[in-house]
């Protein structure tokens, strides 16, 4: 894969990329970028190994979970949410299913609706952020929200989606959401780097999240305590080349279930991408993307699965990371291209 170094260069001086930005082929790293610092008050430098959050990106480990859970028979797909949740969160129709839930095409009003949030560096939660550490503490925050479609009337992108399934394997599984993701896809997969980390005791090989692309202020008191089902795990580029690699190989889940998920189902609006159940497609050829942006984190990976290459761009700063990601989009685009794979080609 060719990547315009100048072009680059440009990227990462643009909005002062703080970061670690690599392409992964096989088992040989053929680019590694790491800017800026992990820590700025210490100035301890960002390096290949740091742990850096991910955002929105983990919603993927939580469709995983799900989708073991299903092939344990623990769930179904096509089985109403209702019949888990009982009489909480009334608002959210009877109809939808837990795969409504994993494709985004529930139609429940959503917590966290990013068409109607300001600026990425408000204070959005509404209950205390250090008491959110299970998905159970999310249900005051969960009711009160409008059924906005019929279920499987339409993809929206949906927040409060993916801390329903949190929810859900909490009450399956009997564990916290965060075990129940360390057991179930993290372990399988082998990614010792990766994980929930508390935002208010992180270690020193983690990125702290900063607001900005200068000053030491950090996202502490903007997102819960712990990563949960919408988003927040912490990895590196390294477990996420594995993780793909496990994802593929049918290490998660199996080959079949991984099928189901990679099929593509919906032009996402408003973004270059397809979604399938639980994780993205690039927009024309056969690759998967995970994506996240949040106060102290911007982030993509994409995995082109015939080469086994791997573009990951972890950022830990709001903004700092779009146009570096912007550059190594279009190496995505141009390789694609190159290989004659056009929009309906079979995926992965």
């Amino acid at each position: 894969m060719h990547v315009d170094t100048r072009a680059l260069d440009e990227a990462v001086a643009e909005r002062a990329f703080t970061g670690v930005a690599t392409i992964d082929v096989a088992g040989e790293r053929t680019l590694e970028r790491c800017e800026g610092y992990r820590h700025r008050a210490l100035e301890a430098p960002m390096t290949a190994d740091t742990r850096i959050a991910i955002a929105s990106g983990s919603k993927a480990f939580t469709a995983l979970a799900i989708m073991r859970l299903v092939e344990e028979a623990a769930l179904r797909l096509e089985q109403p949410v209702r019949e888990v949740l009982g009489d909480d969160l009334p608002l959210i129709d009877d109809a939808v299913t837990i795969e409504h839930l994993l494709g985004h095409t529930s139609g429940i009003g959503d917590y966290l609706d990013e068409e109607a949030l300001g600026d990425i560096s408000d204070f959005v939660m509404t209950e205390p952020v250090h008491a959110l550490t299970r998905a159970e503490a999310f249900l005051p925050m969960l009711e009160g929200h409008e059924q906005r479609s019929a279920p499987g009337e339409r993809f929206a992108y949906c927040n409060g989606g993916s801390m329903v399934l949190a929810l859900v394997l909490e009450r399956v599984t009997g564990e916290g959401y965060q075990d129940a993701v360390q057991r179930l896809v993290l372990e399988p997969a082998g990614l010792e780097r990766t994980g929930f980390l508390p935002l208010n005791a992180l270690p020193g090989d983690a990125a702290v999240g900063y607001l900005d692309e200068e000053g030491d202020l950090a996202n502490t008191l903007h997102l819960p305590v712990l990563g949960n089902g919408d988003g927040g795990a912490f990895t590196t580029a390294g477990d996420l080349h594995r993780f793909w690699l496990a994802l593929l190989d049918g290490r998660i889940v199996s080959r079949e279930s991984v099928d189901t998920m990679t099929q593509p189902r919906h032009e996402v609006p408003g973004e270059d991408l397809r979604a399938g159940l639980g994780l993205f497609l690039h927009a024309t050829g056969p690759a998967l993307v995970l994506e996240g942006y949040d106060a102290g984190a911007s982030f993509r990976t994409t995995h082109i699965p015939a080469s086994q290459t791997t573009v990951s761009v972890l950022g830990n700063s709001s903004e700092g990371a779009w146009p570096v990601i912007g550059v190594l989009a279009e190496a995505i685009d141009a390789e694609l291209e190159g290989a004659g794979w056009a929009l309906d080609d079979p995926g992965a």
